[in-house]
């Protein structure tokens, strides 16, 4: 199936039915599952590459902010269709738990009603907060291992010193902009890519007893769930609470519309 775009009525057309070439997003074929923050991606949808950049927001944001999710009957079976896909890959039976981030988005919460069709009893939903701003950090200790004290192929250091300061005060204005922030976004207020993987206290958990519950899940399966990944860095940053946590739990990804080639912007 796919999406098309009416520009004279200004919006959007739904076939279930049929792909066509003027469709701006399709269910995904054999690219649906890709290697993707260490992990497997699952994306149900995937825009194509002449969709034009207002058009690709527009739907984005008709996905993520319809009024009344619930009486809109593409939009629903537009969810619907990416979840069944999805269970036919990794069958949801298998899992424990569903983690995501807080969204004023109703998507998150409509796909996680729709997979307990497919989920046992017992599975857990989790949310993972947005820390306030001014409690973002940066790791300069490891990208300074990691990068600043790069060498080249004759042993030499990449990076001299003069240079490295100036990256080191670069960072330290941006994480001043950050903290006087009301609201914070990683994809937006971290501008180079290579510096998101080093931004600390992002997410936060709901509450320490979402937290100990789970510290304490040991080799379950667990479903990281979002509703549009673009530059994946939300996602990263889910998976990096978790992996704090310990490391023992076989972990899927998955988004309602996503990108294969995603991690090359945010690595």
């Amino acid at each position: 199936m796919g999406v098309t775009y009416d520009n004279k009525a200004q919006h959007f057309v739904f076939d279930f039915e049929h792909d066509g070439t003027e469709d701006i997003v399709s269910l995904t074929g054999e690219g649906y599952q890709v290697e993707a923050f260490g992990r497997c991606f699952y994306y149900g949808y995937e825009f194509a590459n002449q969709v034009d950049g207002n058009v690709r927001s527009a739907f984005i944001k008709y996905v993520k902010f319809s009024e009344d999710l619930q009486n809109n009957p593409d939009l629903t079976l537009f969810i619907k269709k990416a979840i069944d896909q999805l269970s036919h890959r990794i069958n949801l039976y298998d899992y424990n738990l569903v983690v995501m981030p807080e969204s004023s988005s109703k998507v998150n919460q409509y796909m996680l009603r729709y997979i307990y069709r497919f989920a046992q009893p017992m599975l857990r939903k989790m949310e993972l907060l947005k820390s306030l701003p001014q409690n973002i950090s940066f790791d300069m200790d490891a990208y300074e291992k990691q990068y600043l004290d790069d060498v080249l192929e004759n042993g030499r250091p990449r990076y001299t010193e003069a240079q490295k300061d100036e990256v080191k005060q670069s960072i330290t204005k941006m994480l001043d902009l950050i903290h006087r922030k009301d609201y914070f976004t990683i994809a937006k207020d971290v501008r180079k890519s290579r510096w998101r993987p080093y931004i600390m206290s992002f997410l936060r958990f709901a509450s320490e007893e979402d937290r100990e519950l789970c510290a304490t899940i040991r080799k379950q399966n667990i479903l990281v769930m979002d509703d549009v990944t673009t530059s994946g860095s939300t996602l990263n940053e889910i998976l990096r609470t978790l992996r704090i946590l310990n490391e023992d739990n076989e972990i899927a990804v998955f988004s309602l519309i996503g990108r294969k080639d995603l991690m090359a912007e945010s690595m």
